[in-house]
């Protein structure tokens, strides 16, 4: 392993980062130095988040930049405003021996007159997110034709956010001989464009291979049904008690849903998203990075940037749409040479595209058991005994209080008093996992008769045509739902969807599927619990509804109605007729058409 003196790095600069703590190089540091000091023109650099990026190219920059020279001589683009704060205070710190260099960061969300005022008095350093440069390009109050250096960093969660035609934009207004850098986690298609587009002959530098994750994170999976996904993230948060880690959330809506149920259940949490506003964001990382939150509950692009390196813990509620993102969630644990656990919460369509992740990551999943009740409490206890161990005892300041302690308990054995300390501390917890039931793996669900639910008893939902009986067995309800063979749904598609979302068990009767729409029959006491489960829930893009069926005389209009042409809540389907799209709205019985309302939302039980 090199030093940073042999890859040429200026001594005031090593004296700003011994002081920081470096030793040695890390690996994409040791790789890119050498050839931005040797100024090779363009390089791309591929490596995970958390692996030392920010210095592979600040450092090279603050040694070439001429502090002479008041002007803008490099660009540094980063996606998101707490991104480009991290590398303006990184940049600043390894430049602290460095007398006139001067960083400034550009913005939304803060006051443009005083970035203004900044690039008025002069600075060689910008960093910046493509939205608020272009602002101050438009205002006519930066001048970029002294570039000699442009940093994309995160290339790829750029053009993810949409900013290609901004970073076109941005390109126009530098030099054309200047120096590109890229820096970025994954290769997509995109980034490829880009470099054909904006680079000469560049030198492309991978650390591990390309859109692998780091090796310092270990990889899990729980299979959970839908409606116990909730459940499930509170189980794997009391399983580990010193967990200090990031719950992405796919929506903002879900984020925010998320975090106020685990406040309201104890936790210390909080949310992170785009609905904040700028300071509410500052106040809620500012706690989570002082450690006052274990939890944040974040979105995607919420949580770029976040200068955190000790995160024990990612957890996915829900699979992101593509590996570039789960890399990049990923990414947030493991850096700086620490291990880190990447937790996705998943349900059984899923499971294809965790075997997709693996393949394209080269890493193996690991599958596991919901912990149990029994084995949290356990946990938890034994995390308990360590602190009291560790504690730390301030023998002058509790001298004086001691002997009265000690007489009030001295009538008490060290078991009893040990004893009491723990219930003091865990009685809610043990009685609340004493009256859980334990979550189901969804694996085999349709065959396990003991579980209630959907079940494969053939003769109780073999599928019947149109002309099949109309009333509901003895002690059922007989339900209406609108999706039907045309939606590809068979039996156990309807069963697992009434498992996935309706708490408890549920027993199902005979089922009937039609073309455009089915029955099922469920006790009579369950039926509003079903239907009003089911509603504003999705099968394949279908937003569902569920109704109870008298005789059946809701599947008979049906059968009957004329063509209305109108989509209804489904949407177009595939192949279907003006006849089966009209079919896919529910009339009342004045003939008006009641729209369906709402997507699937997160269900708790």
């Amino acid at each position: 392993m090199k030093t940073f003196e042999e890859l040429g790095v200026a001594p005031e600069i090593r004296r700003a980062i011994e002081e920081m703590g470096y030793e040695n190089p890390m690996p994409v540091q040791e790789e890119v130095i050498p050839y931005l000091l040797d100024q090779i023109r363009d390089v791309i650099a591929l490596a995970q988040t958390g692996t030392g990026k920010t210095a592979a190219f600040g450092l090279p920059l603050l040694q070439q930049v001429d502090v002479k020279h008041n002007v803008p001589q490099a660009l540094i683009l980063a996606p998101t405003r707490e991104l480009c704060l991290q590398i303006a205070g990184d940049l600043a710190d390894y430049s602290k021996y460095i007398d006139h260099l001067k960083v400034l960061p550009v913005y939304g969300g803060s006051s443009i007159e005083s970035q203004i005022k900044a690039l008025k008095r002069g600075v060689q350093i910008i960093v910046a997110t493509p939205g608020r440069l272009i602002d101050l390009i438009n205002r006519k109050t930066v001048q970029l034709e002294n570039v000699k250096y442009v940093v994309l960093d995160e290339a790829d969660e750029m053009l993810n956010m949409g900013f290609t035609e901004s970073i076109d934009e941005i390109l126009s207004k530098v030099p054309q001989d200047r120096s590109m850098l890229l820096f970025s986690a994954t290769m997509p298609k995109e980034i490829a464009k880009i470099t054909k587009k904006y680079m000469e002959a560049p030198k492309e530098i991978t650390i591990g291979r390309k859109n692998e994750g780091s090796n310092n994170v270990k990889h899990v999976y729980y299979m959970v049904h839908a409606r116990d996904k909730y459940l499930a993230l509170k189980r794997i948060a009391d399983y580990y008690p010193n967990i200090y880690g990031i719950i992405f959330c796919r929506t903002r809506r879900e984020t925010q849903e998320i975090a106020d149920k685990l406040i309201q259940d104890g936790y210390n949490a909080d949310s992170l998203h785009g609905d904040l506003s700028q300071a509410q964001r500052d106040y809620v990382m500012q706690k989570f990075r002082v450690r006052n939150l274990q939890l944040l509950v974040a979105t995607d692009v919420a949580a770029r940037g976040l200068d955190v390196d000790s995160l024990t813990h990612v957890i996915h509620y829900g699979l992101p749409d593509d590996i570039e993102s789960y890399n990049h969630r990923s990414g947030r644990t493991g850096r700086a040479g620490k291990t880190g656990v990447s937790i996705a919460i998943a349900h059984v369509k899923e499971k294809g595209k965790i075997r997709e992740i693996e393949k394209i990551m080269n890493k193996k999943f690991e599958q596991s058991t919901i912990p149990s009740g029994d084995d949290i409490c356990e946990k938890q206890l034994f995390a308990f005994a360590d602190k009291i161990e560790k504690v730390k005892v301030n023998e002058d300041e509790i001298a004086r209080l001691l002997p009265s302690v000690y007489r009030r308990l001295e009538w008490l054995e060290k078991e009893d008093i040990i004893k009491r300390v723990v219930s003091l501390e865990f009685n809610r917890l043990i009685d609340y996992y004493r009256d859980a039931e334990e979550i189901e793996t969804p694996s085999d669900r349709y065959s396990r008769e003991d579980k209630g639910g959907a079940r494969n008893s053939r003769d109780r939902f073999e599928s019947r045509g149109a002309g099949g009986s109309r009333s509901a067995e003895k002690g059922y309800s007989r339900l209406f739902i609108n999706i039907g063979r045309t939606d590809n749904v068979n039996p156990a598609t309807l069963m697992g969807l009434i498992n996935d979302f309706v708490p408890g068990k549920v027993r199902i009767g005979r089922i009937d599927l039609m073309q455009n729409f089915s029955f099922f029959e469920v006790p009579e006491g369950d039926a509003q619990k079903v239907i009003s489960s089911l509603k504003g829930q999705e099968e394949n893009g279908r937003r569902i509804s569920v109704e109870v069926a008298q005789g059946g005389a809701v599947a008979e209009r049906r059968e009957r109605r004329p063509s209305y042409g109108g989509n209804g809540g489904g949407g177009s389907r595939r192949g279907g007729s003006d006849r089966d799209r009209g079919e896919r709205n529910s009339f009342s019985d004045s003939g008006k058409k009641e729209h369906r309302k709402g997507g699937r939302k997160p269900k708790y039980s």
